[in-house]
């Protein structure tokens, strides 16, 4: 079984992206998949537009482009979910399948959101890359995000990690324990499996309620303090706006000529 979806996205650097004010860095994130979601479906010279928008930031953070738009290919299957709209968009018949057909339109759709998916996907993993964690969090709360939503995200990143190394010695103990093979039958199999499953749960809130304890010892109140908070200046803003001028610049030409 592997883990390698848990493993850590921050590239350690010293670029302009890495140095930039986190919460300037979050706002245009967000804008920025805001802005790829409401592009026009069959506006398709925006798109290359904003991908080559989202590969200067990358080179501005150092990031290995390539390696980015194949991290972007993760959301990719979970667009399967959209392939209802080849066959009941209507618009003209390009395939028929039997009982099924392709309309232009609905493959045009299709294609649309594959497209958004991955650009939105490339803009978070980017904000990821060049941005520790703990910074997210305190540019969230900064930015008057719940509390208890932050919480929530925190503990759910660290123990993640946690959950992760109980679940490698339960899979170890079964590989000593079964000579590195797995015998017997689905059934056999699928039971010690629940049965593993159950171990780790067991084991997840044995430790949670430790770790609540000396959380509390410690004087946790709800949140995590900051140390030295940088100030947010109004150099940092104007260079902040650049890609959302630059995003504002695609979406008119896309509304106004490419999306009709």
């Amino acid at each position: 079984m592997s883990l390698n979806l848990l493993q850590e996205r921050y590239q350690e650097g010293a670029s302009p992206l890495h140095r930039f004010d986190v919460r300037v860095k979050v706002m245009v994130a967000l804008i920025l998949i805001l802005g790829i979601a409401l592009t026009p479906a069959q506006a398709w010279p925006a798109y290359p537009l904003l991908w080559a928008l989202i590969t200067s930031l990358a080179l501005v953070g150092e990031i290995h482009v390539v390696r980015l738009a194949r991290l972007g290919g993760l959301a990719l299957p979970f667009v399967l979910a959209a392939a209802t709209l080849l066959f009941t968009t209507p618009g003209d018949a390009i395939l028929d399948l039997g009982p099924l057909t392709i309309s232009d339109a609905g493959l045009a759709r299709f294609i649309a959101i594959l497209l958004k998916s991955w650009l939105s996907v490339q803009v978070a993993l980017l904000l990821a890359m060049t941005t520790p964690f703990v910074d997210l969090l305190w540019a969230l709360h900064r930015l008057r995000v719940p509390a208890t939503l932050i919480a929530i995200m925190s503990f759910m990143y660290r123990y993640l990690f946690t959950l992760q190394d109980e679940a490698q010695r339960l899979m170890r103990a079964r590989a000593s324990r079964s000579g590195g093979t797995q015998r017997g039958s689905l059934a056999f199999r699928a039971r010690v499996t629940g049965g593993m499953i159950g171990s780790l749960l067991l084991r997840s809130m044995e430790r949670s309620e430790r770790i609540y304890t000396a959380m509390i010892a410690r004087g946790y109140a709800g949140q995590f303090p900051a140390l030295n908070p940088p100030v947010l200046s109004r150099r940092t803003v104007l260079w902040g706006s650049v890609p959302v001028l630059a995003l504002v610049g695609i979406e008119v030409c896309a509304v106004l000529w490419w999306g009709r």
